[in-house]
């Protein structure tokens, strides 16, 4: 057994055992493993992409968050990264982009990359978005990946605008979000319910609603524009169920691209995924969508 094998079994333990006495103390304690921010390196093959890179540095909740952009600031496309990730992932698509004369901009989100902090939430994202909203001016599209893809549906629904939007196996639930995190960290069912309130009483105090409005299919009519998903069929993050789901929310202004072997991650980089974000970003007659 593995070093992470051994210490998830410990966590697993501790919390399904506290859970049978305290189950409140148990799903407070789970928050400590709740996007802890893991800061992944960058590849070598990244590397040349970012060193084209203008960097500039913007806070936000008094964290020191790293901008990325490339480009001439004409057509600016938004990429928003998931957790445990960072903007360099973006780094084929931003070359791509870029030889067809768009700016991509992207931020590592706190916690992440090259920025400060230990972790980030959907609000910090929507933060982000609308800073870079305001610099940029509206986005030709925004790509969102994982939960940044959920990040950029809350975002578009709250002062970001943009013609089109690119969702990259994202969860389409706030919901469904949540109850993977209990099931990766092995807590047993009768956990679920004080996880859920943990969740809205310790990391969004005073935000209502929370499994509606931070879930993708809330509300599609706020969201006019021609959206593409694209998911996997091995990935192992996020079920493909999620993206039926954003398919029949949006219809019929979605398109879908599902492919295989390719995981959660691996989906990034794809040449023929790339391929096809590009030529939906660069369709004719978007339909533009202001923000509310």
């Amino acid at each position: 057994m593995t070093a992470q094998a051994v210490q998830a079994t410990l966590v697993r333990t501790a919390l399904n055992g506290t859970g049978r006495i305290a189950p409140r103390l148990a799903a407070r304690w789970s928050l400590a493993f709740w996007n802890p921010g893991i800061r992944v390196r960058l590849k070598p093959a990244e590397e040349p992409v970012m060193r084209g890179a203008a960097r500039r540095w913007v806070e936000v909740d008094g964290v020191r968050t790293a901008v990325h952009h490339w480009g001439d600031g004409a057509r600016p496309v938004l990429l928003m990264h998931g957790w445990a990730s960072r903007a360099s992932r973006f780094a084929p698509l931003v070359e791509a982009l870029t030889e067809r004369g768009y700016s991509p901009v992207a931020f590592d989100a706190p916690g992440h990359g090259e920025s400060g902090g230990r972790g980030s939430s959907i609000l910090q994202y929507r933060a982000l978005a609308r800073r870079l909203q305001a610099e940029h001016g509206r986005f030709a599209a925004v790509v969102g990946h994982s939960v940044g893809g959920l990040s950029a549906f809350f975002a578009l629904r709250g002062q970001v605008a943009a013609d089109r939007l690119v969702s990259l196996a994202s969860p389409a639930e706030f919901g469904y979000v949540v109850e993977r995190f209990r099931a990766r960290l092995g807590m047993a069912e009768r956990l679920a319910p004080p996880l859920r309130e943990a969740v809205e009483r310790r990391l969004f105090p005073g935000e209502r609603d929370i499994w509606r409005r931070f879930s993708a299919i809330h509300r599609p009519g706020e969201l006019p524009l021609p959206l593409l998903v694209v998911h996997d069929e091995d990935d192992d993050m996020v079920e493909r169920s999620q993206a039926a789901l954003l398919a029949d929310a949006y219809a019929p202004q979605a398109d879908v691209l599902i492919t295989r072997g390719l995981g959660h991650r691996g989906i990034l980089a794809a040449p023929h995924v790339v391929e096809a974000v590009l030529d939906f970003t660069a369709a004719t007659e978007p339909a533009a969508h202001e923000a509310p």
